[in-house]
């Protein structure tokens, strides 16, 4: 197993701190994989194993521990010493209905440390998160940054052209069980079925969504308008016009679901002049361009363009940045990333256009010293115009 680094330094910083540990992500990102090297690194450190409580609620050793009642059952019928340090490792704790009662409940009763881990955005929302109000920290979790592709494939400098590869990562996607696979059909295999686990049980199942059919085809709508401006009564109009009848509120009520299960990202408009966010349309991003590809049965070459933007926005996410569509007066800033007392605004196109000076024209345009970059996929283009930086796409992923 590839160590991913970034998670395992967060986890030697919060490891026997009073919060509870929740890590949320995608179904398949790695939280599991981080969970068991959690309980690794204790039993390294001399923990014994008698002292880890580890549970993967989707395993069948595990299915008759459906809500909170049942999990304090099985917690108490362990007979654990309440004098002795104890470690809690839940993987995929949403499967227990009221989970935060009891396992706000352990916090107080149990000397220990506490690990979670879950599927969905609206995890620690809702009136039951105020049990864990203040109390826990989080890490976001996402599949393979670019960085990390190429330690999964024991990538040596010159060894093949780094951008090809960089290209092979957007066709496939960073799901970690995918890279070390040579087998083409084997990975559309293992991308059929992280798809269909994602779709059918953490949108349609918990959803209670009845007309599958008519989420499909929203889900290839937005996976095929990924980089455009859109709005439910758009989406409801394209799809109705195509023999699919949906009602706005059922499209925004997929869109909730589908966002809640960390598979799309929504990017609001924010209007950088009167520094505020607008409610009228929303582009969406997908969690990994593999599942594009596959779903639309479509390489990286179909609407590159919008994969790097598609690339260049889950990236920022992965860094911790909030990130909006950027309107200054009538022109749109792909990307306006911003974290406290910091902003950046990106431009993403495949290449600087030849006649027109669009790309760093909109950017020359804001009227601040924040930091504007272009990044562009041509390394012909790499340089400065104006203060601006033009950057390759590849050298964006590998920045520290």
């Amino acid at each position: 197993m590839v160590e991913r680094k970034k998670y395992l330094n967060w986890i030697d910083e919060v490891l026997d701190t009073e919060f509870i540990k929740v890590i949320s992500g995608v179904r398949r990102s790695g939280k599991s994989m981080l969970l068991k090297a959690t309980q690794q690194k204790l039993l390294e450190r001399g923990i014994m194993a008698s002292k880890i409580v580890f549970i993967n609620f989707e395993s069948a050793h595990f299915d008759h521990i459906k809500t909170s009642d049942h999990l304090k059952n099985y917690i108490e019928d362990l007979e654990l010493n309440l004098l002795e340090k104890v470690y809690f490792l839940f993987d995929e704790i949403q499967e227990v209905e009221k989970w935060q009662i009891y396992v706000n409940s352990l916090r107080v009763d149990y000397n220990c440390d506490i690990y979670l881990t879950g599927s969905n955005a609206k995890l620690l929302s809702g009136e039951l998160a105020t049990y864990l109000s203040g109390r826990y920290i989080e890490l976001k979790m996402f599949p393979l940054s670019f960085a990390e592709y190429l330690a999964f494939i024991n990538y040596q400098p010159n060894q093949i052209a780094l951008d090809q590869i960089f290209f092979e990562y957007m066709q496939w996607g960073g799901f970690p069980m995918l890279p070390n696979l040579s087998n083409e059909d084997i990975k559309r295999s293992v991308l059929e079925g992280i798809i269909d686990s994602i779709i059918f049980k953490d949108v349609a199942l918990r959803g209670e969504v009845r007309e599958k059919d008519s989420l499909l085809k929203l889900i290839n709508f937005l996976l095929d308008t990924s980089g455009n401006l859109i709005s439910p009564k758009k989406i409801s109009d394209t799809l109705k016009s195509s023999g699919i009848s949906i009602s706005v509120a059922t499209v925004e009520k997929y869109l909730t679901l589908l966002t809640d299960a960390l598979v799309f990202y929504q990017a609001n408009r924010y209007d950088i002049r009167g520094k505020e966010h607008l409610k009228t349309q929303s582009k969406y991003y997908v969690v990994d361009t593999g599942i594009r590809n596959h779903r639309l049965g479509k390489t990286y070459r179909d609407s590159i363009g919008s994969q790097l933007g598609n690339v260049v926005f889950i990236e920022l996410k992965r860094r911790g940045f909030h990130v909006a569509v950027g309107k200054f007066k009538d022109k749109e800033i792909d990307f306006v990333a911003t974290k406290p007392n910091l902003i950046k605004y990106y431009q993403v196109a495949y290449q600087m256009p030849i006649d027109s000076t669009r790309e760093e024209n909109n950017l020359l345009m804001i009227p601040d010293n924040y930091e504007k970059i272009i990044i562009t996929a041509n390394r012909m283009d790499v340089g400065n115009i104006g203060g601006i930086k033009v950057v390759h796409i590849v050298d964006f992923l590998l920045e520290n």
